[in-house]
């Protein structure tokens, strides 16, 4: 169900006290101009590159299986790039939990916005068709600031308490409320009420509603269901994308128009043709999309794991 704004007392066990001071520090943090920031993030992506293993393992195979046309060299760099992108995010986590509403507006560029205003003019509520970049977090803050519809998101609780308690009162900063990304009903009880829901299902699912469809020429398990959220709420499906702008400046925010004939009646042909929109929108920012998750993992096979580090 949508969950309403809740205020539960924060967890303050001694044992969170050190995440509840690197959490203060980097509120403090948040307080200096942006572009040193955005330094400051690439230096900590130097430092996750460096002790991340596991993950820049996982990312390495990504990159590998996505663009098998790069050079080895300039996977590397990509790679890089990749890291530098992860360490600017986790400075705009707190921009995006504790950033005013001002100072994001005056970095935000935004293109499309007619688009989601002409579907609650109609009154059919927005699905906005996003992926998981590294913009993930700030980009609902972002979009927030240029508009005063009642925007929710889906959302799945974190497994650290303090995490959770943090990252639940900063998006509740700014969003009307969070969805459980398991309540598909009261997904589509918000539509049908004409509002807008930021929804992702561009990550490795193989429960029930699931088939392979073809990411970057490579078959995935991927949630089909999108078809029938469109079908149920005869919402308006908007794909939306976020770009950190290279040249220190601030964020793109990119509204598409609705897709025409959606849903098709083909729900693997839907599924497939979500994933060309994201697969075009990664090649023109490839490394701001997220390559630390195992987007290629197959749970139930009997196939090698490609994750698998080398002994």
């Amino acid at each position: 169900m949508a969950t309403d704004k809740q205020h539960h007392n924060p967890p303050l066990h001694p044992k969170h006290w050190p995440l509840w001071l690197g959490l203060g520090l980097l509120r403090l943090l948040n307080t200096l101009p942006f572009r040193l920031q955005l330094k400051l993030g690439e230096l900590l992506g130097g430092v996750l590159f460096r002790f991340a293993n596991a993950r820049r393992h996982v990312a390495e195979v990504n990159l590998k299986l996505c663009f098998p046309e790069l050079s080895e060299q300039e996977r590397a760099t990509l790679l890089r790039e990749h890291f530098n992108a992860m360490g600017i995010m986790l400075f705009e986590l707190g921009l995006s939990w504790w950033g005013s509403d001002k100072r994001l507006a005056a970095l935000t560029e935004i293109d499309g916005l007619e688009h989601l205003d002409n579907a609650i003019k109609e009154g059919r509520g927005a699905l906005l068709l996003g992926a998981h970049y590294t913009t993930l977090d700030i980009s609902g803050h972002l979009l927030a600031t240029q508009t005063n519809l009642t925007i929710r998101s889906m959302y799945r609780p974190h497994e650290n308490p303090v995490i959770e308690y943090v990252m639940r009162r900063g998006r509740e900063s700014y969003l009307d409320s969070l969805i459980a990304r398991d309540d598909i009903r009261g997904l589509i009880r918000t539509l049908k009420q004409n509002k807008v829901v930021w929804y992702a299902p561009d990550q490795q699912y193989e429960g029930k509603g699931s088939a392979l469809v073809p990411f970057f020429g490579i078959p995935v398990a991927t949630n089909i269901g999108t078809s029938r959220i469109a079908k149920m709420s005869k919402t308006a499906v908007i794909p939306f994308v976020s770009v950190r702008k290279d040249d220190g400046s601030g964020y793109h925010l990119k509204l598409l128009p609705p897709l025409e004939n959606f849903p098709s009646g083909d729900e693997i042909a839907d599924a497939t043709r979500i994933h060309q929109i994201f697969e075009a929108q990664i090649r023109e920012n490839r490394a701001q999309y997220f390559w630390v998750h195992k987007r290629f993992k197959r749970k139930h096979t009997k196939e090698p794991d490609i994750y698998k580090e080398p002994s």
